[in-house]
């Protein structure tokens, strides 16, 4: 198991834990069809820290998105509680809130 594996695992069980049992989803393809309330996220970059042409360090980025219908989704304050944690953006699509979270 490669240290980002371990990462996506770590962070799908504290969303789990913190936000009870809803539907998380890490990278879902196209075809699936998710459940709502929904919490998708994916690996969106890493951070090198190099020095003498060697790195030292990666900081892995993830992008995190809590869908409802509720726009006062407690999703949302649960999230963005977590730490290293950034609010990004709001959105509504098809009629399902969207807020977008940077976790560090």
């Amino acid at each position: 198991m490669d240290r980002a594996e371990t990462i996506d695992k770590l962070l799908r069980k504290v969303m789990q834990d913190i936000c009870g049992e809803v539907n998380v989803y890490f990278q879902p393809p196209t075809n699936i069809r998710m459940k709502y309330p929904a919490i998708v996220y994916k690996r969106d970059e890493i951070r090198n820290e190099q020095a003498d042409n060697l790195t030292y360090f990666q900081h892995v980025i993830y992008q995190v998105t809590v869908i409802d219908s509720n726009p006062d989704s407690l999703l949302v304050f649960a999230i963005s509680a977590l730490p290293k944690c950034r609010f990004e953006r709001h959105f509504v699509s098809d009629g399902l809130n969207h807020d977008v979270f940077t976790i560090f």
